[in-house]
């Protein structure tokens, strides 16, 4: 029976000293390679190492959860072509990818679906509301978790050895857009609806924190759901309030239906969201209703990556559609676990555990080095604006300028 991982923080020796007295680390250098033909020995076969992945494939967020899948491929498909070694074995990485329905029941569904597939490891979950539940189940089987996406900052709060993100979570994100609403647009009457979701809520959470340190007034707060298309009765509300900005929390799906709304009742205001909005995807939702508004996306602009528009064009030329939002990250994700088995020489959770958790590693996205709850080290944020049907990008905080 897999062992699962102690909570952090202890040292990773004591980590690796608890798996080996309860012999937990023999099971995942053993997992299945299968020997090529005619009758090489399977000592010479390649050591075959398996992924999950999970993310909304169904459903309305499936454009997203594929974004995601998409970048893990990716990563997946060039470890391949590199030869990638693990120890004295070549590697052979599989990607199995799941779909959670962006629900927390299914999320812990299929998270327990891969945990009896023992896993090597798990990309995700992308949103926080599967995400959260999920890493319990992970956990308890003793497998690491890296999500390219999920903001939330309870996922890593919870004493979790092996989760980790590689993206800023909602404190930092948060602070960026409390203080951006505040300078850059200089709002002081500031309305606020949320879709109840773990993401949703909680990034609205943490901006309404920022913006009222920073001397702003939140003059109604109001919650939709991620289901939700029709915002006229919530949007007269807010119109009664005299705003001077909307803030959303949630996703494109909402935002942009949204936006659209908010142009056909002449509220005159501009929206303000976080990166669940972000996304190619809005502008077609919000349509001439997306002009002007703002956005966060944690990281650095696409184009200022190290690759970063090389990476754009193959993803486009592999998948035949652009990038929509965490593709990078999922990317970064993937290759950043690669990294800490070749550095333990072992697929074993336990062993590459704490080379991931001391990692230092030059991402597309950024540098990327852990704290010691697992969160990303310096975490940017940078603040965009819909200008003629696509973001661009007008200030970056925190951080460093380049991977």
């Amino acid at each position: 029976m897999t062992q699962p991982f102690p909570s952090r923080p202890l040292p990773a020796l004591l980590v690796l000293s608890a798996c080996l007295l309860a012999a937990c680390g023999e099971q995942t250098d053993t997992a299945p390679s299968a020997a090529s033909a005619g009758g090489v020995p399977a000592m010479d076969a390649p050591l075959i190492v398996r992924l999950g992945h999970v993310a909304p494939l169904t459903g309305p967020q499936a454009h997203l959860g594929k974004d995601n899948e998409n970048g893990a491929r990716l990563a997946i498909d060039d470890l391949n072509a590199e030869g990638f070694q693990i120890g004295d074995k070549p590697a052979r990485f599989e990607l199995l990818g799941e779909d959670d329905q962006a629900d927390p029941r299914q999320g812990t569904t299929v998270a327990q679906k891969l945990a009896d597939s023992r896993v090597n490891a798990v990309i995700g979950h992308l949103n926080s509301g599967t995400t959260i539940p999920a890493s319990r189940v992970y956990h308890d089987a003793g497998i690491v978790q890296v999500s390219p996406s999920a903001t939330n900052p309870q996922y890593t709060r919870q004493g979790y050895a092996g989760a980790f993100r590689v993206f800023a979570d909602d404190v930092q994100q948060g602070g960026a857009l409390g203080a951006f609403a505040m300078k850059n647009l200089n709002a002081r009457r500031i309305a606020i609806i949320d879709d109840r979701t773990a993401y949703g809520q909680g990034l609205a959470d943490e901006f309404e924190k920022a913006a009222k340190a920073a001397g702003a007034e939140i003059v109604t707060r109001e919650y939709t759901t991620d289901k939700a298309t029709d915002f006229a009765a919530i949007l007269t509300k807010v119109k009664s309030t005299s705003a001077d900005l909307l803030f959303y929390g949630g996703m494109d799906t909402q935002a942009g239906p949204m936006a659209r709304q908010l142009k056909t009742l002449n509220l005159g205001i501009p929206m303000l969201f976080g990166d669940g909005g972000c996304t190619v995807e809005f502008h077609k939702l919000a349509g001439e209703g997306a002009e002007g508004h703002y956005c966060s996306l944690p990281g650095v602009p696409l184009e200022k990556m190290a690759g970063g528009t090389a990476f754009r064009d193959r993803y486009k030329a592999k998948f035949n559609t652009d990038i929509q939002l965490y593709a990078p990250y999922a990317y970064d994700a993937v290759r950043v676990v690669a990294e800490a088995m070749r550095k333990a020489g072992s697929t074993d959770r336990m062993k590459f555990l704490p080379e991931l958790e001391q990692i230092n590693y030059p991402g597309l996205t950024a540098q990327i080095t852990f704290d010691e709850k697992g969160d990303i080290k310096n975490g940017a944020v940078t603040l965009y604006q819909a200008k003629a049907g696509a973001w661009s990008p007008l200030e970056t905080m925190g951080g460093d300028a380049t991977p």
